[in-house]
């Protein structure tokens, strides 16, 4: 059993992104784990990693009353050695990760301080430029370990001050920023365009720009929270706005899709009964998606059910990634049934472009937010970790120009232009299988 969850945690470490190498202070408290990850780091050639431990309690079954304290320690891991530790593993079922030779080895619990203090704190040099784990080992059977961690992680910049961000992530302050900025020209220009068409402005472009505001607070929040933990190891409380803010930019960006979606506002003044659920499906589950966030960002691997909370906040968005595309396939549908009817063929050929191109985008966006990113997450050297973050920006940012584009406010919106001469041509296009999704 123990071995498999060694194979299965040493696979989910390949998985895993670079984290901030904030200065943590953990608390682990009679866990049996065979091995705990606490930190996945990207280092330059001038990275260090400083561990303090205290308060350390080792207690054992009847079956084994003293527990060998080198089989108990802590060391570093290598994305390249993953593989042969994997292999080592799986040729001897008793194997102890702590004997491998693909492991840069910190101490062992031997080196304590003897009790009852049994406390230990000590810096080490990373032993070359590379993206490594923090991880703990217990290899003594049938023993729980308590115990107070203090990890810092950072590397040296040139001047001598320290960075706590990944090799990969030091690029994140300026890059936040940089969009920051452009969301907040684009929200300026929004405003313009609402207030010079006064008579067009709908309830729906209000939303959009309380989204546009909800973007850039969350981006300008990142930036604080990135550049203070760069500098000093900690958010300074910018990371409970940004969680703020967070919460509520995607509540309102899925919401806003819902709605577009819908045709509330421009095309019609309410909703369905349909419709009314699956805003009340979507909303709480991103406030339990955000609530999965917040655990997964602020606790770290180290904790029992840290992935069991990366699964939750997966499948809740998976779920209303799902959601938000049936009221765009419901507002398709429900154009082409009156189109056979009230003898608009032109506004109504009109109205289905619109929306089949707003359903090719929200797809185009989800899916390359989704599985385009995590891929470039997956496959990109730690060093270049930025680059997924600027591709999902970039792409998010594609996204808000493309709708709000397509559903601004103006007195004459060419999707809506009738065209007399059009109508006969209209009616043969809708009767093409085209709209047909």
């Amino acid at each position: 059993m123990s071995k498999m969850l060694l194979i299965l945690l040493l696979f989910l470490l390949s998985l895993i992104s670079s984290t901030t190498g904030e200065i943590k202070t953990l608390t682990i408290n009679s866990d049996s784990r065979p091995m705990i990850l606490f930190e996945k780091f990207g280092f330059t050639h001038t990275g260090h990693v400083a561990i303090s431990v205290s308060s350390v309690l080792v207690t054992s079954s009847l079956n084994a009353p003293n527990p060998d304290a080198s089989r108990l320690g802590f060391f570093l891991l290598s994305e390249e050695s993953l593989l042969q530790v994997l292999l080592e593993i799986q040729q001897n079922p008793h194997f102890c990760v702590l004997d491998s030779h693909y492991i840069q080895h910190l101490f062992t619990f031997s080196d304590l301080s003897p009790p009852p203090l049994s406390r230990f704190n000590r810096s080490y040099p990373a032993s070359s430029p590379n993206e490594y784990s923090l991880f703990f080992s217990n290899c003594a059977p049938e023993t729980r370990v308590s115990m107070n961690v203090r990890t810092e992680i950072y590397n040296l910049d040139s001047d001598g001050s320290k960075d706590y961000l990944s090799a990969g992530q030091t690029q994140l302050p300026s890059l936040y920023t940089f969009f920051s900025i452009f969301y907040l020209g684009f929200l300026v220009y929004w405003i313009y365009v609402c207030y010079t068409n006064k008579r067009s402005v709908q309830r729906i472009h209000l939303l959009m720009a309380g989204l546009l505001l909800f973007k850039a607070l969350n981006l300008i929040c990142a930036a604080e929270d990135k550049h203070f933990v760069k500098v000093t190891g900690t958010p300074h409380g910018w990371d409970v706005l940004f969680y703020i803010f967070q919460f509520i930019r995607v509540v309102l960006l899925f919401t806003v899709i819902v709605l577009i979606g819908t045709g509330w506002s421009f095309l019609k003044p309410f909703l369905q009964e349909r419709e009314k659920k699956v805003l009340m499906i979507v909303i709480p589950l991103q406030v339990l998606a955000n609530i999965a966030s917040v655990v997964i960002g602020e606790t770290g691997p180290f904790i029992k059910d840290w992935v069991t909370w990366n699964q939750v906040f997966l499948l809740v968005d998976i779920i209303c990634c799902c959601a938000i595309i049936f009221p765009i396939v419901w507002s398709i549908r429900s154009l082409r049934e009156t189109s056979k009817t009230d003898g608009k063929a032109a506004r109504n050929l009109a109205k289905l472009t619109l929306f089949r191109q707003f359903y090719i985008v929200v797809i185009g966006y989800l899916y390359f937010t989704r599985i385009v990113v995590f891929a470039l997450r997956t496959i990109a050297a730690y060093k270049y970790q930025w680059v997924s973050n600027a591709a999902e920006e970039t792409a998010s940012l594609a996204f808000y120009l493309v709708i709000f584009y397509m559903f601004r406010p103006v007195e004459k919106n060419e999707y809506f232009i009738l065209d007399e001469e059009d109508e006969e041509a209209a009616e043969l296009a809708l009767r093409d299988e085209e709209f047909e999704l």
